[in-house]
């Protein structure tokens, strides 16, 4: 074997094995947070890309495991680059593996496999035991990695309370409106106490001050705001139940694979990072990473798509929601008003 190829093929083994075993100390640190359990559990993934590449380790790692001084069997590709020719063999993945670095049309080189290892904590290196404070967390990701804008992005299960109080205007920065009998949240005005209480667009309002918000209608959630106490008022919220989080990967020309118009998905690509990740049309984009997009222009959610790096989570609502959500508020509004900031995590 050529000197060249074969320190490639040991520099990429020793990065499988790598992955093999962030992905053992992983699922060990999971297990021993978790009650024993008489089922087989199967992992989490924040996307389609990550359970492939997953399952890919996995093979590789098992065959490697089988026979370490046997080289695993290439899959058979069609128009693949051969190996034993003279192109640019450095790197973890090169061409030697075209099937890893070129898969579903995925970036999938060294940089990318890098800052998915970046996901292991300080602390588990030192043998301390992280706080589990997302569903994240429990999942396994070898090519999302250490991504922040999933975390920004998360809806979280549950209820939380949120204590806010009034500016020198009376104000908290919050307009409600009601749907099939819950109170929810329609816009969140920059810079207010709602805004820094960590209040988004969709979140269900469950209690005000202690009094149950079902059944209520829109005028009277307003009334008891308008009321209520300047120097406290507390929220028992439930995040965004009509939303939906989807994390997707950019394939080699940076496309994601969807088309929207008036920030409502229109058309899916086959065969796309939309498409095998379950994005749907007639679905309004109401996030990217966590930051509000609601009431910008197609071009400003275009710009910021594209000034993401190559994984991106989106928040999508469906359309009839959003329409009863959003109607009777102007959009002149909503532009100029609704908190568009990136949240903090």
């Amino acid at each position: 074997m050529d000197p060249a190829v074969k320190d490639t093929f040991n520099r990429q083994e020793d990065m499988l094995a790598s992955l093999g075993e962030y992905r053992e100390r992983h699922l060990s640190r999971i297990s021993t947070r978790l009650p024993e359990h008489p089922r087989i559990t199967m992992s989490l993934y924040p996307s389609l890309e990550d359970m492939k590449v997953d399952h890919f380790i996995q093979g590789r790692s098992n065959v490697y495991t089988a026979s370490p001084t046997k080289t695993p069997a290439l899959p058979a590709l069609q128009n693949g680059p051969n190996p034993n020719t003279s192109e640019d063999k450095t790197g973890l993945y090169p061409k030697l593996y075209p099937e890893l670095t070129e898969f579903m049309g995925l970036n999938l080189g060294e940089d990318t496999h890098r800052q998915a290892l970046s996901l292991i904590p300080a602390e588990e290196l030192s043998g301390a035991i992280a706080q589990k404070t997302s569903a994240f967390s429990y999942m396994s990701a070898p090519i999302t990695g250490n991504d922040s804008g999933i975390r920004q992005a998360e809806i979280r299960q549950g209820i939380r309370e949120v204590i806010l109080c009034k500016d020198s205007d009376g104000k908290i920065g919050l307009r409600l409106k009601t749907v099939d009998n819950g109170v929810f949240v329609q816009l969140v005005q920059t810079n207010t106490a709602a805004a820094l209480g960590g209040l988004r667009f969709g979140d269900q309002v469950l209690q005000i001050n202690g009094e149950n918000c079902a059944g209520w209608n829109t005028d009277k959630a307003h009334k008891v705001l308008k009321n209520a106490s300047a120097e406290r008022i507390a929220f028992v919220v439930r995040d965004r139940p009509f939303e939906r989080t989807i994390t997707l990967h950019k394939d080699v020309n940076g496309q994601l694979g969807f088309i929207f118009k008036k920030g409502k998905i229109n058309f899916i690509a086959k065969d796309s990072s939309a498409a095998r990740n379950g994005l749907l049309t007639d679905h309004h984009i109401c996030e990217v990473n966590g930051q509000n997009v609601i009431g910008l222009k197609d071009s400003q959610i275009t710009d910021i798509l594209t000034s993401t790096g190559g994984v991106v989570t989106i928040t999508v609502i469906p359309a009839v929601i959003y329409e009863h959500m959003t109607k009777k508020m102007s959009s002149s509004i909503v532009k100029c008003l609704m908190d568009h900031s990136i949240p903090e995590v």
